[in-house]
């Protein structure tokens, strides 16, 4: 099997449902970027990688697109062996770059699967369960309006909140976190600062907050800053930000730094890669999310593929952006959480086939 032609499509994706705001600001369309390998039988596979704008992360859509267009040329003929033997290939194009080859990476792990009848999460080492949990994100409020919604949530089923924090006075988020923990009782509670708390804040809230059972998801901006003030914490830390590839998990696990990490598929470069770190945390017994930034139905397919395979006691929830809107590119089989949960898809690959004409005309097409 080779690569025939590769199409790359452009969409925005709007935030319909509610306001989603993070500590860097409000988000109301994210600039998504899909992508179509399509083998010489005819076959197609789906990727998809959409940054949460141009400051959350060191990558952005306009980037994402970019380098896409580099790679691409040099992948039309290649064959199709594996995913790691696809990925090497696109290193030898193109240095770094994670997020974009991600795309890459979904949309060949999809065409392998759909080719030959097997679903992803089986070519990646087989599914524990057909359901796997969620988790909700509260975004930075209001803190009466974040505890309403919170136990809305809770009650809903979601097993696990994770509440934003951050880009406010430390104060309101001690508010909120307060109000939060008195409307659900959540014992499974993450305060996602996303990189914007100062280590005097951090602290701060680790000791208001004492008697309230929450793990701090990346809270400071680096890996320096959080070593620095881990001996004074006693909550449980996870990284999520710091962690753009395999070697950075490494470097943290030896480090003693977190005790558990929220990753992204793309952040990581792909599906590939993330079971890579799903191995490394199943032998050092880290807990940890598979999620991405945002997207629609290819890219939650993907997270849930992966999360499937992760052992149970380990796996802290499966966060997709569906909750937050109204659209889905698959009307047949959408990704969809339901009452805390997401159903694992049943058929080949990702088990999702975007609708025709859904992405209208591709902005770049090889092949």
């Amino acid at each position: 099997m080779r690569i025939a032609e590769i199409h790359v499509y452009q969409m925005d994706v709007p935030v319909t449902r509610t306001t989603y705001r993070m500590s860097s600001g409000p988000y109301t369309s994210l600039d998504s970027t899909i992508v179509q390998i399509v083998s010489d039988a005819g076959v197609s596979g789906w990727g998809e990688t959409c940054p949460v704008g141009p400051v959350y992360a060191p990558e952005h859509a306009l980037g994402a697109r970019a380098a896409l267009q580099q790679m691409a040329p040099g992948m039309v003929g290649a064959p199709v062996t594996g995913p790691r033997e696809v990925r090497r290939a696109l290193d030898r194009l193109l240095n770094g770059h994670n997020y974009a080859k991600a795309a890459i990476d979904i949309a060949i792990h999809d065409l392998i699967g759909k080719t030959y009848g097997m679903r992803v999460c089986d070519m990646l080492g087989g599914a524990t369960t057909d359901w796997v949990d969620s988790y909700y994100a509260l975004s930075v409020g209001e803190p009466d309006e974040i505890a309403e919604k919170a136990a809305e949530k809770f009650a809903e089923g979601y097993p696990r909140l994770q509440a934003k924090v951050g880009g406010r006075p430390v104060e309101k988020d001690i508010e909120t976190i307060r109000k939060v923990w008195e409307a659900t009782g959540c014992t499974r509670l993450a305060l996602d600062g996303n990189r914007s708390l100062l280590a005097r804040d951090v602290l701060r809230i680790g000791r208001e907050c004492a008697d309230i059972p929450f793990v701090f998801e990346q809270p400071c901006n680096t890996m320096d800053e959080i070593a620095a003030i881990r001996g004074q914490l006693h909550h449980g830390v996870y990284l999520d930000e710091n962690t753009e590839s395999i070697n950075d998990v490494l470097r943290a696990i030896s480090l003693g730094i977190c005790d558990g990490f929220g990753f992204k598929v793309t952040r990581l470069g792909g599906l590939a890669n993330l079971a890579a770190v799903r191995d490394i945390c199943e032998t050092r017994a880290m807990p940890h999310t598979c999620d991405d930034a945002w997207g629609g139905d290819i890219i939650a397919a993907a997270c849930v593929h992966i999360g499937a395979t992760v052992q149970p006691r380990l796996l802290e929830g499966v966060w997709i952006a569906e909750p937050y809107l109204d659209v889905h590119y698959d009307s047949e089989n959408p990704i969809r959480v339901e009452k805390g949960r997401i159903k694992v898809p049943t058929g080949p690959g990702l088990g999702v086939t975007p609708d025709e004409g859904v992405f209208g005309e591709p902005v770049a097409s090889f092949g």
